[in-house]
């Protein structure tokens, strides 16, 4: 195959590619699902996967189909290995889990409008938990969002992959606003200082994580 359709993977067979969707935060509406079951019947898709990042990934498509399937679903183009944000992950938090005690499906919604088009040196995967039971893995991504009785707890540098790393604490007691302006602000940083397909794990073992906290809470 000479050229990969905008927002797919080449599969095994190198024929046929694999395309995800754009879920934020996991959540599904009843037109969602009915158009993605439209097209996995109109284009006879073999293999409709649920990801470990709350997405469902479309595998077994014709290239040529790609742009008409991306167009029908009306999700805009989901990015799978760009250099950006790939998805934000969230548990239901307090909207109507017991233990939850912050809105963690708000603010993972909000993040992913902000930074879904911003360009970072290496995929980006953000966890928001409600609590401290932390089922949205936020400690294994690169940025994860606790919520704690009084506030927001923010972490960095987290990696659930060949090389996995536990993320560093940067602040915690967060407001709303206060935990949105912190990930800004890492993300900046990240962006500024990071090397081109160097993830945050290896962007904090390389510069130091007491360098970041200095910059990002200044």
């Amino acid at each position: 195959m000479t050229e990969i359709p905008d927002g797919a993977i080449l599969q095994r067979d190198k024929k046929t590619v694999a395309i995800v969707p754009r879920i934020p935060v996991g959540l599904l509406t009843p037109e969602t699902l009915e158009g993605l079951a439209k097209v996995i019947r109109e284009y006879k898709i073999p293999i409709t996967k649920i990801t470990s990042g709350q997405r469902l990934a479309l595998v077994g498509i014709k290239p040529e189909d790609v742009e008409a399937i991306w167009a029908s679903l009306g999700t805009g183009v989901g990015r799978a290995t760009e250099l950006c944000l790939h998805y934000v992950q969230a548990c239901p938090g307090n909207a109507v889990c017991k233990f939850g005690t912050q809105d963690s499906l708000g603010l993972g919604r909000d993040l992913e409008k902000m930074l879904i088009s911003v360009e970072t040196p290496a995929k980006m995967k953000i966890g928001v938990s409600g609590c401290s039971m932390c089922c949205a893995e936020s400690y294994l991504r690169d940025i994860g969002l606790i919520g704690k009785k009084n506030g927001w707890l923010v972490t960095f540098g987290g990696n659930g992959g060949a090389h996995p790393r536990v993320a560093d604490e940067i602040a915690a007691d967060l407001s709303l606003a206060q935990a949105v302006d912190l990930v800004k602000k890492l993300v900046n940083c990240y962006r500024k200082h990071g090397k081109k397909r160097e993830r945050t794990a290896r962007f904090v073992e390389r510069v130091g994580i007491d360098d970041i906290r200095q910059e990002v809470l200044a």
